[in-house]
């Protein structure tokens, strides 16, 4: 009788003991490289040692009254938790090899154990990448998920719709390291111009991995065997030749009135040089006339000019050598006549020059 009772007395402590002791969470999905976190909390002040065990392997050892006393994993550790009711198991970085069973040992009279699911982001993406086709042709489109853990999952979005699952197929395989790769093939008929989207993920990924491209859907132009374009195309370009022949003629027109014109100008200038006594070597030198300028030469002949001009204007006289007169009276009523004798007559030249 006493030892039923005292097996009872156990089994109650043992009871109460376990309900004191609690671990959070009870399963945890993490992507490789995050960090994990456990928390085991203590209603019961009459506990002196904690254990963290990760896969059954101590990682990490607490006293009440000294704190972590060792920590076997560099990566792994622990802090107290917030309220001070317990303690946090913290694994840094975390790897596919720390995946399995998180164990929080109370002095050996209680334990609780969750679960650590370690999961691996890939890559993926759609071939080919953007694409120009006619409308309603058909066309396919395929995308990898390479490189995941656990096998993801894939599907297909057109224009932010989800397509469903028999509108494309699904093919996986595992490569080393326990990797999947998945591919799928989707298949449409080009309607109009569309977004399309490969998405594939894992629980652990709050946001899928898209990769996406751009259909580009053009119009057939379809032309009537009646609509003959060859004769407009012909007159069109017997039009242009001739525009171009006119337009031809017009430019050496001008180009060869251009140069007489500027010709006639050069002779009119070196009739006028010459006109002038001027020696014009413009077209050996290359330079301008200058109509101001005048050499000595031209000076000297240009004076030699006017002496021969104004030679002109001599007037000659003849003058009697002997003039007579008889019976001049200065109160005579008849005066006499003067005879002029020309028999002998000198030559008187006068010249007047200014």
């Amino acid at each position: 009788m006493d030892i039923c009772v005292r097996w009872v007395v156990l089994l109650l402590c043992s009871t109460q003991v376990s309900t004191l002791l609690k671990l959070s969470p009870v399963s945890l999905t993490v992507l490789r490289g995050d960090e994990a976190r456990f928390t085991c909390s203590i209603q019961s002040a009459g506990w002196a040692l904690m254990l963290w065990e990760l896969n059954t392997t101590v990682v990490v050892t607490i006293s009440r009254v000294h704190g972590v006393l060792s920590s076997l994993i560099p990566n792994v550790t622990a802090v107290e938790s917030e309220n001070g009711d317990g303690w946090v198991l913290v694994l840094k970085s975390v790897e596919r090899l720390h995946e399995g069973q998180v164990s929080c040992n109370l002095e050996g009279n209680d334990k609780k154990t969750a679960s650590l699911i370690v999961q691996e982001k890939g890559t993926v993406e759609i071939f080919g990448g953007n694409t120009i086709t006619l409308k309603g042709q058909l066309v396919q489109f395929q995308c990898d998920a390479v490189g995941w853990h656990p096998e993801p999952s894939l599907h297909w979005k057109v224009n932010g719709k989800k397509l469903s699952q028999s509108e494309y197929n699904l093919s996986s395989e595992e490569t080393g390291k326990r990797l999947f790769t998945v591919s799928s093939n989707l298949s449409m008929t080009a309607t109009k111009t569309s977004h399309v989207d490969c998405l594939a993920s894992v629980t652990a990924l709050s946001t899928p991995l898209m990769s996406s491209i751009r259909l580009t859907v053009v119009a057939e132009v379809v032309q009537d065997e009646n609509d003959d374009c060859t004769v407009p195309l012909a007159v069109t370009s017997s039009l242009t030749a001739l525009l171009l022949l006119l337009l031809c003629i017009c430019i050496v027109l001008w180009y060869k009135e251009r140069r007489q014109a500027k010709r006639n100008t050069q002779d009119a200038t070196r009739c006028e040089g010459m006109n002038n006594g001027q020696t014009l070597p413009v077209e050996s030198t290359g330079g301008r006339v200058n109509l101001g300028y005048m050499n000595e030469d031209a000076v000297y002949k240009e004076l030699i000019k006017g002496m021969h001009s104004k030679m002109d204007f001599i007037s000659i006289e003849k003058v009697p050598d002997v003039v007579t007169s008889s019976n001049l009276s200065l109160h005579s009523d008849h005066p006499s006549q003067v005879n002029l004798s020309e028999g002998n007559p000198k030559n008187i030249r006068r010249v007047t020059t200014v």
